[in-house]
């Protein structure tokens, strides 16, 4: 497991029923290839954010599949559509079998 994985997220507190919000997502996290060596020599083991969802109570908004290549702290920004209050669920899925996950309200003004 990455000890130094984190994720952050930034959701409006409140947005008007039908509104278009902006959602930025980003987990700290170092991406091991599992091709470098530590100090001693041995393969540094394989971790690697490989899919990240957010869901808006339950139904899904965001599903993406991330390849190998993509960079450290690996951030995304993306509109979703408000119609109720609720919360925001965002889920990061590491190849080590971790997952992290977020959960942030929004309410309808």
């Amino acid at each position: 497991m990455a000890d130094d994985a984190k994720p952050r997220v930034k959701v409006p507190s409140s947005a008007k029923a039908g509104e278009s919000v902006t959602i930025k997502a980003l987990i700290s996290h170092k991406m091991e290839s599992g091709q470098r060596k530590d100090a001693e020599g041995k393969l540094i083991p394989r971790s690697i954010i490989n899919r990240f969802t957010c869901e808006l109570n339950g139904v899904n908004v965001v599903d993406v599949a991330i390849d190998p290549a993509v960079s450290t702290n690996p951030y995304f920004e993306f509109d979703a559509k408000v119609d109720a209050a609720g919360e925001f669920k965002f889920t990061w899925y590491d190849d080590d079998g971790s997952v992290y996950e977020d959960v942030k309200p929004i309410s309808v003004a």
